[in-house]
């Protein structure tokens, strides 16, 4: 017997319900087994020292892909299971396949595998680990990815979960050896070079491969679908083994060389190339949204402040100075709605949308009348837009 459509839904809502929180209480498993290792190897006062200086670098990541992510923020509760998957199930599969690595690269070179493990296996595993979430991500659930911005994002939160843990055994140990040391040795010196020099180095290793799963969600062509994120991989392990080259191989020479004339510009092209593709966002939405106007989903007096972040903050503060945080949430919801219903609008038009594009448009719809009712009841709110600068 068949399920009924009515019932097909609400078994979909269950799980998009119930995985996440599975997946969490899985990954909090795997936390608890790495931080029982840690614990067990160099002890519990280090590990604390550890993750105290590996909270630092994190939150200065984890903010600047917040910022980048504010066209359309991804939800939280996804956003918080890449983290989790970063710091934990990816760090605790990577742990197992870098011993195997390790132990493969003894047979290779005569007993010393640590050079094999680091600049090949790690770079392989690690990439590969982190990459699974977005891949999968990807998979399950398409529609959350509109643009190489989401992709960027997806993995640059999930590396800082990993880049996370992998900082609190580094600090950990290195305390144990050297203390917190000055700018020569121990933590302190390991801070400026991870917390402060990179801390962006998983984030745009693993950024590789959110920009190729971007460009997947973008197209249409199906060899491109599989191509681009494979060939995001390769370049995210290959910066990766790079990078471990450098800094086990080679002498400070050849870290200085790497960092300044591959590292350095290669993050400002991934700058530029998130302030372009947030460009991109803006002409996207600004460009449905006079269609949205004229089906009487949005008022016509409010295309101007949707079409821009700055009008749209613009439109948050005065709500809340005029009226209260309440009726400010209400109006960044009703905002968040509309853009959302413009990027899946987009992805229609071009044919990115997937065979299921139909019944989420009109569940977004809905969405979009709801939060402009629960924006229409917070008393002033939609009045406010009026005392709004427009230009």
């Amino acid at each position: 017997m068949t399920a009924s459509p009515a019932r097909e839904r609400a078994n979909q809502r269950r799980w998009t319900v119930l995985l996440p929180v599975v997946g969490l209480i899985g990954l909090g498993v795997c936390g608890l087994v790495l931080l029982g290792l840690g614990t067990s190897r160099i002890g519990a006062g280090p590990i604390l020292v550890g993750a105290v200086a590996a909270l630092v670098p994190v939150v200065a990541v984890l903010s600047a892909f917040l910022w980048v992510d504010r066209w359309e923020p991804e939800p939280a509760k996804i956003l918080l299971l890449a983290f989790a998957w970063g710091a934990c199930g990816a760090t605790i599969t990577s742990l197992v396949f870098n011993q195997t690595a390790h132990v493969l690269g003894e047979l290779i070179n005569n007993g010393d595998g640590s050079t094999f493990a680091a600049v090949v296996g790690a770079p392989i595993v690690e990439e590969a680990t982190k990459a699974a979430f977005v891949i999968a991500l990807f998979l399950r659930r398409r529609h959350e990815f509109d643009g190489v911005v989401d992709g960027i994002v997806y993995a640059g939160v999930t590396a800082a979960g990993f880049a996370y843990t992998e900082n609190i055994y580094y600090f950990a140990r290195v305390f144990v050896d050297s203390g917190f040391g000055d700018l020569s040795s121990g933590v302190v010196a390991l801070f400026v070079l991870r917390g402060v020099l990179s801390p962006f180095a998983h984030p745009l290793f693993t950024a590789m491969t959110g920009i190729g799963v971007g460009i997947a969600s973008m197209t249409a062509n199906r060899k491109l679908r599989v191509v681009a994120p494979v060939l995001g991989y390769l370049g995210a392990a290959g910066l990766h083994s790079l990078w471990n080259f450098s800094t086990t191989v080679g002498t400070g020479t050849t870290f200085i060389n790497l960092y300044f004339l591959i590292m350095v510009p290669l993050f400002a092209g991934m700058v530029w190339l998130v302030v372009w593709q947030r460009r991109r966002e803006q002409r996207i939405v600004a460009g449905q949204l006079p269609e949205m106007a004229a089906r009487r989903w949005i008022a016509a007096s409010e295309v101007t402040l949707l079409a821009s972040l700055q009008g749209r903050r613009r439109w948050r503060r005065a709500v809340r100075r005029k009226v209260g945080d309440q009726a400010a949430r209400a109006v960044a919801g009703y905002q968040v709605a509309a853009t959302e219903l413009a990027f899946l609008r987009h992805r229609m038009e071009q044919g990115t949308a997937g065979a299921d594009a139909g019944e989420r448009h009109s569940a977004l719809l809905e969405a979009l009348v709801a939060a402009r009712q629960a924006a229409v009841d917070a008393p002033g709110a939609l009045k406010a837009a009026g005392g709004v600068r427009r230009s």
